[in-house]
């Protein structure tokens, strides 16, 4: 392991001197789809810093490249910045793996502000923000939780758009844009507009999307014979808007916005055949499979969220604060899970989220912010499969950064105090236990004395950062952040307890444990009597930037030692509806031959529970960018992350080495792009996982820029996995089920007006 960690260290320095060693100080040409590093500033920040000035990596994706990687998830729109991964729940849904953390780790952010939707409990659930309207998406690597609590013991993801204008303008400015998609007949619309008068400002966007299934390269399972050639009940059918009112001075901002957004999509992997009760009545009796066919299920997902943000600023104070700002949110999620035409599961989340922080005056070099941040979230599932109970949290927060450059380094220095509760509806449990009772036939004393009860969760939460960046000189700078970061778990990492239907998986939360019986094949699911830690986590970032007439690059190594790590891990049992099983109980099996059964129904359904062990997670990350000349340059990054557990084990669903390169040519009003990105094959598993074979996508892209009436249009046409590779994403719950799609063309066209 510790050859493992030098190895890495040591490709990464070496690959970064070499190309440091050529840095000159000169300006390089940019191309229409890049952006200069050093103009990039980092809204999430309430100090405003550009993306050289944070000591922990920070990748800002916006403009064209913004647009050119715009998909229907944000997972997907993210995957190819370096050191993100999607959890790939099908086409419809993924979120971002941060340096291989991801679900509660990783905090995603609208405007600054938590996004408060269930994506963080499941993967099934899609993310509740929209990037085609987006201005910029930031992406901060590592913990940054001083800013942003616990649940960013992994990262930030803010998708930054103008839903809240503060920025003066007279008249109206705007875009619109189209395109379609031939891998899944995707059509999607989407128009921006901003406009005002003296102080008064306004925005409107929406957009509206379409898709089919996706069409797949081959068999949607690992190892069928049936080529179905598209990913079945993989559509998408959303549509959002926001609206914004606003008023600007020069030492007063305030604004108001208000937005909706809806959708309905299928849940890949998990159409399945409704048995009837009395099947076994028929044993021996063959279907033939289109009646089969027409007795499937399908299940798909109903969003709608309505979302409220507003802000206030006010600037050029006297006296020791110089600027306060009030951030503000109010969230309305609903989420329902139907399956067969009846909804299964209703989750709703209503949530309140306010910051409040007060910029100060130099004082002996030192600026900084002071803040408060309190959070409250109303989560609730109901349904006979909710599989989580309604639970509320309550998070107050106060916290510190500072600053202070001494010659030519940037020292940072920031704390943070969190305290949270959460409170769980225990009659979720009691629900749970008279169902069980009704099949074991127990007497209700007993059930009285076994039902499960917890009091309120309450932890609190300290926070540690220090961090230095270093500019050598004009074309070199050097960053070092160490950060100390405890995380509470979230209600359902703790609470979980039932068939989770879209993953197909019986959860449970770590406050419960598996008591196998005499027989090894038969459990009981008993209380956890052992407290459920925080996860805490010291972690070093080091970043080097270069740049020069013809290289800019970026190199980052980290490693991360994480106390009392949360992880959802296969049980190796099975759950059938009424009771469990071993996962390899064969000898059973024959009660039940000549019956028609599913897989799931004759296997049961796995049963992954969250456990707590110490882990450690290491790696790097590199992209360069070549300039060759004006009109030529090639795009280059790679990424790896290695995750262990303290007794050896590999943590599950850990991404795989990867290495991207892609060729720009640029001349005049003509662009064009070929690329290829390289998974290796992840053989690192936990136990229960399978190995996920490596692959290579290929992409190309053409754009021609053109004016029309002194307003810019775009026309552009993208290939995606041209050479039409079946590809499995190792980090998803449904990887033998859902393929990448296969090869796709889009078309469209981006007016600015």
């Amino acid at each position: 392991m510790l050859r493992s960690k030098q190895t890495i260290l040591v490709s990464a320095i070496s690959i970064a001197l070499g190309l440091s060693q050529h840095a000159v100080a000169q300006t390089k040409p940019t191309q229409k789809d890049e952006q200069e590093v050093e103009t990039l500033v980092v809204t999430a920040n309430p100090l405003n810093r550009s993306v050289l000035e944070s000591a922990a990596p920070v990748s800002i994706i916006t403009g064209e490249d913004l647009q050119s990687r715009v998909a229907p998830t944000l997972g997907e729109t993210l995957k190819n910045v370096p050191g993100v991964h999607s959890t790939y729940f099908g086409p419809v849904s993924s979120s971002p793996i941060i340096r291989g953390l991801d679900g509660p780790r990783i905090k995603v952010l609208q405007n600054g502000l938590d996004v408060s939707d269930a994506s963080r409990i499941g993967p099934d659930h899609i993310v509740s923000t929209e990037t085609s309207n987006a201005r910029q998406i930031e992406v901060l690597r590592g913990p940054a939780t001083l800013l942003y609590g616990s649940g960013a013991i992994g990262g930030v993801v803010n998708v930054v758009d103008n839903r809240l204008p503060v920025t003066p303008i007279d008249g109206f400015e705007g875009s619109a844009s189209y395109l379609h998609d031939t891998v899944s007949s995707e059509d999607l619309f989407n128009v921006n507009v901003d406009g005002g008068s003296g102080n008064f400002v306004f925005h409107f966007d929406a957009f509206d999307r379409e898709t089919d299934d996706y069409d797949i390269p081959g068999p949607a399972e690992i190892g069928s014979d049936e080529d179905t050639g598209v990913l079945e009940n993989s559509f998408i059918d959303a549509n959002g808007f926001n609206v914004g009112i606003g008023w600007a001075t020069d030492s007063f901002n305030a604004a108001l916005a208000f937005g909706n957004l809806e959708s309905e999509y299928g849940i890949p992997g998990h159409a399945h055949g409704h048995e009837d009760e009395h099947e076994e009545e028929h044993e021996g009796e063959h279907e033939d499979e289109h009646e089969h066919d027409e007795e499937e299920e399908v299940v798909f997902g109903q969003l709608e969220q309505d979302r409220v943000q507003a802000l206030l600023d006010w600037k050029n104070l006297d006296g020791f604060f110089s600027e306060v700002s009030v951030r503000g949110a109010y969230t309305d999620y609903s989420h329902n899970e139907v399956e067969d035409g009846e909804i299964g599961t209703t989750f709703s989340n209503e949530s309140l989220e306010t910051r409040l922080w007060a910029k100060h005056r130099k004082t002996n070099g030192w600026e900084g912010v002071l803040g408060l941040n309190y959070v409250n979230s109303d989560f609730e599932a109901l349904g006979d499969e909710a599989f989580t109970p309604a639970s509320e949290t309550d998070s107050v927060a106060v916290f510190l950064l500072e600053e202070k450059r001494i010659d030519n380094v940037l020292y940072q220095f920031g704390a943070r105090y969190e305290d949270i509760t959460i409170s769980v509806d225990n009659s979720f449990f009691e629900h749970h236990d008279e169902h069980e009772e009704e099949h074991e036939g127990e007497h209700e004393e007993e059930h009285e004395e076994e039902a499960f009860f917890f009091d309120d969760q309450d932890f609190s939460a300290v926070s540690l950062s220090a961090g230095a960046v270093w500019t050598i000189d004009s074309a070199h700078t050097l960053s070092f952040n160490l950060a100390h970061s405890q995380r509470a778990p979230s209600a359902s990492e703790i609470f979980s307890n039932g068939l989770h239907i879209a993953t197909n998986t019986f959860e449970l939360g770590a406050a419960f444990d598996i008591e196998v019986g005499e027989d090894p094949d038969e459990y009981e699911i008993v209380r956890n009597e052992q407290r459920i830690e925080k996860e805490v986590a010291n972690n070093l970032d080091i970043t080097l930037h270069l740049t020069n007439k013809h290289v800019e690059a970026t190199f980052s190594v980290f490693y991360n030692k994480i106390d009392d790590y949360l992880f959802q891990q296969n049980t190796g049992f099975n759950f059938d509806g009424e009771h469990g099983h071993g996962a390899h109980e064969e000898e059973h099996e024959e009660e039940h031959e000549g019956e028609h059964m599913h897989e799931s129904d004759e296997e049961g359904i796995p049963i992954f529970i969250f456990r707590q062990q110490d882990a450690e997670l290491y790696g790097f990350e590199a992209e360069v960018d070549w300039h060759f000349n004006d009109n030529l340059r090639l795009e280059t990054f790679a990424d790896v992350t290695r995750a262990e557990l303290s007794d050896g084990q590999n943590v599950p669903r850990i991404p795989p080495l990867r290495i991207g390169a892609e060729l720009h040519w640029e001349k005049d009003n003509w662009h064009a792009e070929i690329g290829a990105t390289y998974y290796a094959k992840q053989d690192n598993i936990a136990e229960f996982e399978t190995v996920t074979e490596g692959y290579t996508l290929m992409n190309a892209a053409y754009s021609y820029y053109m004016d029309v009436a002194d307003k810019e249009l775009v026309i552009f046409v993208r290939g995606n996995n041209l050479t039409n590779r079946e590809a499995r994403v190792h980090a998803s719950f449904i990887k033998d089920d859902a393929p990448l799609p296969g090869r796709s063309f889009v078309l469209g066209a981006r007016m600015q007006f």
